[in-house]
């Protein structure tokens, strides 16, 4: 079996989840929200609305409403295995653990990067609706909310990978989402330390953080540096990588 044909088999076992209506819940609620009390204070000489904006929904989003769907979709797309002992089923079949949970991440990296696009045009008709109200003035600046949403995805990646090997690694749903959100909750506060660079659950938040840094400074010299933090991303992405690779279905076959 290739891992095109593996790939398809998992989007068929998820394919009626409840996972597409849950990516919706998140974007919904923060855009919507944080859209409307903006919006109160706009003025028709308001500049930087969509800035100010987009600052307002992403930063609680980025901290825990995106890590705390991606945790639900986690145990999701493992639950599909569980019921009926369905992974020993698939184990017994001729295809590689490696293979299996590396198609079960990228199903998960999937549905990341569609929330993502949720995110975007949930806030695009939002941000839309709530200027033309205003009557603020202003171009739709288009390329400046796909960087940041881009950046959102690629700095939430790290993090699924931790939520995918905790969820690997915990036979119990309740074990996995509870450590995942122990995991979540003190992002904030890490993100304002030094150990801000090793800890994933706050990587998208501090970019987030790091936006409104340089639109309340309204200088050109970004917040965020791309190095070191982009070494030490790709290594702790790829240490919880290869542990969820390789601790897959160990303990379903003991």
């Amino acid at each position: 079996m290739s891992f095109l044909d593996l790939l398809k088999i998992e989007f068929m076992k998820v394919k009626r989840s409840k996972i597409v209506p849950l990516i919706f819940i998140a974007p919904l609620l923060v855009v919507v929200s944080g859209v409307a009390y903006l919006s109160n204070y706009f003025t028709p000489e308001y500049t930087n609305a969509w800035a100010a904006m987009f600052i307002q929904s992403a930063l609680v989003y980025a901290y825990y409403l995106l890590p705390f769907s991606m945790i639900v979709v986690c145990v999701m797309i493992a639950g599909r295995e569980t019921g009926n002992n369905g992974i020993l089923k698939m184990l017994a079949l001729p295809v590689s653990r490696c293979a299996l949970s590396i198609a079960k991440f990228c199903v998960l990296t999937f549905y990341l990067f569609m929330e993502m696009v949720v995110f975007l045009v949930v806030f695009v008709i939002a941000g839309l609706i709530a200027t033309q109200t205003m009557g603020v003035t202003g171009t739709l600046p288009i390329l400046y909310l796909l960087k940041w949403c881009l950046g959102l995805f690629l700095t939430m990646l790290p993090c699924i990978a931790a939520m995918w090997a905790i969820t690997v690694l915990f036979e119990k749903p309740l074990l996995s989402v509870g450590l995942n959100l122990l995991l979540v909750i003190p992002g904030v506060l890490v993100a304002n330390t030094p150990l801000w660079i090793a800890y994933p659950y706050c990587y998208s938040g501090y970019l987030v953080s790091c936006s409104l840094h340089d639109f309340t400074a309204e200088t050109s010299d970004a917040a965020f540096s791309v190095f070191p933090f982009l070494p030490c991303a790709i290594v702790v992405f790829g240490l919880f990588f290869a542990l969820a690779v390789t601790q897959f279905g160990k303990k379903e076959m003991r």
